[in-house]
């Protein structure tokens, strides 16, 4: 009897094609490619739609079907990573029109194509999807690819308000949260833009479309996020799965837009185990030139080898290589290797790697989890700030660095780490955590019945 069950799934889902609609942004792109390959695992038919900012190459996809919509983004338009929000704002506007037409044409298919189309999985971002996918009756899933624990705080925020956190005021700081332990007032994951309103617009139009979707989905484990878990189905009233992490189902299914530098791991094979530094802060986080010194410094002063990725765009102002310290490479000549990007799964999988120093994005966070690497965190804006503090409070497998980037707490982060017993605990915890990581993706795992729930939620539309 169960065989003919599973039988008549396989042929369910074979006879369905899922429209998928990715926010073009590296940390975005990732996690939505890595679903888009299991759900095609898994029988489905996937259609993604994609807009020309940022696209994809295609044909490293020849299994699915893909649709670039025009965005409304000019070459001469000052659209850049640097106030996201004023460009998720614009594209929320220029993709409406395109998104319905092509859309239209793809369901206008279902009269005629063996496979009509069962649902749409958009980033949670994209809110003015789900006043399109009611217009056409069509079921929308969420996605979003923040930590749990980090979205409901942005939830949260209007209460925040109301309890004067915010604004912040530097007295308040280091204040504690009492309704949301263990954060601290410089923890709540305000977004700094030109235009504050259009934030705030963003946010409110994302949850509340989010709570209009037809389910919600995250790439986490129920072991990490337990409570906030239960707390986002209560709040939101919808079908919620936790699913990651997505990279651990189908391995070497990562989307880069930026050219891996195959060099770093060649490097790493020459040094010992768990003694390398690697320091990466994402593909869109800034600094200033007198923080880079601090990194530079702090960095060299450790006596650690590092690896150290410093991508065109790191510095403010500038799309060249950011300019080193005078003295630094003198400093730390024969042990560091720097690239302009990086493998960073493989990188965090290499026996060499000892200590992850990151900007707390959580695709990083959670690839860093699942490698049992323990972190030093370095949260610039946004949901990085509650990762970093979950990271070293919660969880305790790591470090923030309170102070910011000084060279001082630096140093001594990374000797923590490396070097002294607190090390080796937190190690311990990050391995263990690893360890539940793997259990979540077999069959008996949390994740992987959530993954199973989440097919079946799509074959009762």
């Amino acid at each position: 009897m169960e065989d003919q069950v599973g039988k008549a799934k396989i042929q369910a889902k074979k006879g369905r094609r899922l429209v998928l609609f990715p926010v073009p942004l590296q940390g975005h792109i990732n996690p939505k490619i890595q679903l888009a390959n299991i759900l095609h695992s898994k029988g489905f038919s996937i259609c993604i739609i994609h807009t020309r900012f940022n696209s994809l190459d295609h044909s490293k996809y020849p299994h699915f079907s893909f649709h670039f919509i025009p965005d409304g983004l000019l070459e001469n338009d000052e659209f850049s990573t640097s106030d996201v929000t004023v460009l998720l704002r614009q594209l929320n506007v220029n993709c409406v029109g395109p998104f319905r037409e092509i859309l239209a044409s793809l369901l206008s298919d279902n009269e005629t194509h063996e496979l009509p189309v069962s649902c749409l999985i958009t980033d949670s971002i994209w809110h003015f999807t789900q006043d399109v996918a009611d217009n056409f009756k069509l079921p929308r899933i969420a996605f979003r690819t923040t930590s749990i624990c980090s979205f409901l705080d942005f939830h949260s925020l209007p209460l925040f308000r109301q309890k004067g956190y915010l604004p912040k005021q530097d007295s308040q700081l280091e204040l504690r949260l009492r309704e949301f332990p263990p954060l601290k007032v410089k923890d709540i994951p305000v977004i700094k833009s030109r235009s504050p309103e259009i934030v705030d617009r963003l946010l409110s139009c994302m949850m509340e479309r989010t709570k209009a979707a037809s389910g919600l989905i995250f790439n986490t484990f129920k072991d990490l996020e337990e409570n906030e878990l239960i707390k986002i189905s209560q709040e939101f009233c919808i079908p919620t799965f936790a699913i990651g992490p997505l990279h651990k189902y189908l391995p070497g299914s990562l989307s880069s837009l930026l050219k891996q530098d195959q060099s770093a791991i060649f490097w790493l094979d020459k040094q010992a185990p768990k003694s390398v530094i690697y320091v990466s802060f994402g593909s869109i986080a800034e600094m200033d030139e007198t923080q880079l010194s601090e990194v530079a410094w702090g960095i060299a002063n450790s006596m650690q080898p590092f690896l150290w990725v410093i991508r065109p765009g790191l510095v403010q102002n500038s799309q060249e290589i950011a300019r080193l310290p005078n003295g630094f490479l003198e400093a730390v000549e024969g042990r560091g290797c720097m690239v302009k990007w990086a493998p960073q799964q493989e990188l965090l999988a290499h026996p060499a790697v000892g200590v992850f120093w990151t900007h707390s994005g959580w695709n990083s966070t959670l690839e860093s989890i699942c490698e049992g690497v323990p972190m030093i965190c370095s949260p610039f804006f946004g949901d990085q700030m509650v990762n970093s503090r979950f990271v070293n409070d919660v969880w305790k497998i790591g470090v923030q660095l309170e102070k910011g980037l000084e060279r001082g707490e630096i140093e001594r982060a990374i000797k923590r780490l490396l070097a002294e017993k607190e090390g080796e605990e937190i190690r311990d915890r990050a391995m263990s955590f690893r360890e539940k990581i793997y259990f979540s993706v077999t069959e008996c795992g949390s994740s992987f019945q959530s993954l199973e729930s989440f097919v079946d939620h799509i074959l009762s539309f």
